[in-house]
């Protein structure tokens, strides 16, 4: 009779695009939320915490076009069949809770939601599938005010966690203004070069036979403003242009004429928010959009400068200068939700990449305002604007700048010189910790002594407790200022040692008040 196959032990290995977080990962990260949710605590935006499982059909609108509903997301069956998914953001499940809970909550709600979000994308270095977001909304407002308001928050947030001033900047845009712009472009071909360039020269003409280029193709090619230059996107507006590999990238196929307005609109930022203002009315004034109403089309351009304006006279009432917040054509925010403002948080500072070249950080909040999403479920559109900050990009900057990280601080030690007097060595550390002293008792084998001063080190402990028989028999403790003891170690002589000792005899009821002072002076 054959043996039954011995199944083999599983891999411990973390599933790809995901990581482990231990000791200070965790702790500096809940550091950094909490003076966040203090930010947003103070300008009276409320918690929220949504459930971490969405449905399909709540999120599905931004879900790719598939059968099975799991690229993009992670998503599963459940017994009654219905697709579920983990949440990719935290602005899908504020939609979904506001529209279901909207009789009971304030108009305007605001909310700020803090927790980690999965997105089943291909992984790679530093872009991970589970990732921290915090972010902040207001729903049921089309006051510029709102918006206003999550900018010099924002701004406030950068602060507060250690990002000081000159070292980032909240940058503005309107999608408005960026829509009035591409509204008035057209494909450059045989049928069109043989129209007249303006709407006034043709009234006749109806607008069914312009051929209007695809404004996401525009998008795609502007986003890439910071990479390959002005002359660059002007080569991938028009006819196309070469890249660094030397392979050819077809070009959008506009006229030099349209492709050098929209570069003028990516570069109309001015000395200060008034002069970029005034830019952007200019170039605007030149549209032909502008200058029929007869024929119907918008003048969605000058309602988000309007719009623009609001926002930076808001901002500049409270103090938040060009040196915090600055209105920026040149952002382009990406989701289709984006309905008018829009604002992207950068920090301004260089960082050396994995070649050793210098390049700036680069953002690390964004948003903006989605006049839409609430209405996938109630069918009526409810204003609303927010802001999301990408944790982990955040803490990597202020690592980068050594405002966080290295080793953390263990507990302090005591020591087990008798493990028949346990409860001796217990009581000693409950004294600590009441003082709000972080410590515990070594647990492991007491016999060998060292074996516990290397776990003290491993610990990365400050202070080690020591009461053996002697010790007892006089009411005393011995205490070693484990820090001290290694620098002493490293790089004191025989006097200084002596000069400068690292362990202290103290009766054993000045065992806190010691520990206390080793520890303030250690930080």
């Amino acid at each position: 009779m054959a043996k039954p196959k011995k199944q083999p032990r599983p891999k411990a290995e973390t599933p790809k695009g995901f990581r482990d977080y231990f000791g200070a990962d965790v702790t500096e990260r809940a550091a950094m939320l909490n003076a966040i949710a203090g930010v947003y605590h103070r300008y009276g935006f409320d918690a929220l915490e949504s459930s971490a499982v969405e449905t399909v059909e709540a999120l599905g609108k931004f879900l790719p076009d598939v059968d099975r509903p799991n690229e993009g997301v992670f998503a599963w069956q459940d017994e009654d069949e219905k697709w579920l998914a983990l949440r990719y953001d935290l602005t899908a499940p504020l939609a979904r809770v506001y529209a279901q809970h909207r009789n009971d909550l304030p108009t305007p709600y605001r909310r700020y939601a803090m927790g980690p979000v999965w997105r089943n994308e291909k992984p790679g270095p530093g872009r991970f599938r589970q990732f921290y977001q915090c972010d902040a909304d207001t729903v049921g407002t089309n006051s510029m005010a709102a918006d206003a308001e999550i900018c010099a928050m924002l701004a406030d947030a950068l602060e507060e966690v250690g990002i000081p001033r000159g070292d980032y900047v909240v940058r503005v845009n309107n999608r408005k203004v960026l829509n009035g712009i591409l509204e008035g472009l057209m494909v450059d071909n045989e049928k069109t070069r043989a129209l007249p360039r303006s709407f006034r020269e043709s009234l006749d003409t109806k607008l069914s036979d312009w051929e209007f280029v695809d404004p996401e193709a525009v998008l795609r090619t502007i986003d890439k403003f910071d990479k390959v230059g002005a002359s660059g996107v002007l080569e991938l507006l028009t006819t196309g242009r070469k890249d660094d590999s030397g392979a050819f990238i077809k070009g959008v196929g506009l006229s030099s004429e349209d492709a050098s307005r929209v570069v003028k609109f990516m570069e109309s930022r001015g000395s200060d928010n008034t002069k970029t203002l005034t830019n952007l009315r200019e170039l605007m004034g030149t549209s032909s959009l502008d200058l029929h109403e007869e024929q119907g089309v918008s003048h969605i351009g000058l309602d988000g400068i309007k719009e623009l304006e609001e926002i930076a006279t808001l901002l500049a009432a409270q103090g938040y200068g060009p040196d915090r917040i600055v209105i920026d054509p040149s952002v382009v925010r990406g989701l289709g939700y984006y309905t008018g403002p829009v604002f992207e948080a950068e920090l301004t500072f260089e960082i050396l990449d994995e070649k050793g070249r210098p390049r700036q950080f680069g953002s690390v909040a964004g948003g903006g305002r989605y006049d839409d999403l609430v209405a996938r479920f109630t069918g009526q559109q409810v204003p609303a604007v927010g802001v999301s900050i990408g944790v982990d990009r955040l803490l990597a900057a202020l690592r980068e700048k050594g405002r966080i990280g290295g080793e953390a601080q263990g507990p302090v030690v005591v020591t087990v010189m008798d493990r028949d007097r346990m409860a001796d060595y217990q009581a000693m550390v409950g004294e600590l910790r009441q003082a709000g002293i972080r410590a515990e008792v070594y647990l492991g084998n007491p016999k060998n002594f060292g074996n516990q001063m290397k776990y003290a080190d491993r610990r990365g402990s400050p202070v080690a407790i020591i009461e053996g028989g002697d010790e007892k028999a006089r009411s005393v403790v011995q205490i070693k200022d484990l820090i001290l003891g290694a620098q002493i170690a490293e790089s004191a002589t025989l006097e200084e040692w002596k000069e400068r000792p690292s362990q202290y005899e103290v009766p054993r009821d000045q065992l806190v008040e010691k520990v206390r002072d080793i520890l303030t002076g250690q930080s």
